[in-house]
């Protein structure tokens, strides 16, 4: 399965950046495309493995439940 590489800006607005097969060269270049970043546009850069685009798409767009228990002694 090959990690895919997504800018996603304001409104959850998916831009695919790129692929790679190994996580090394995945993470290399999702850095890059961090720094080139500029911080008052609201975007990130994220890596997904995933078995396609479309599942890698899919899952970047799913909301993210909070796991209270990993929090800590804030609750």
């Amino acid at each position: 399965m090959p990690y895919f590489i997504y800018k996603i800006g304001p409104m959850n607005i998916l831009e695919k950046q790129g692929q790679a097969d190994a996580f090394k060269e995945a993470r290399t270049l999702a850095n890059e495309l961090r720094k080139q970043l500029d911080p008052g546009q609201g975007q990130v850069i994220k890596m997904i493995f995933a078995d396609n685009e479309l599942n890698a798409e899919d899952t970047l767009l799913q909301p993210r439940e909070l796991d209270h228990s990993l929090a800590g002694d804030d609750y």
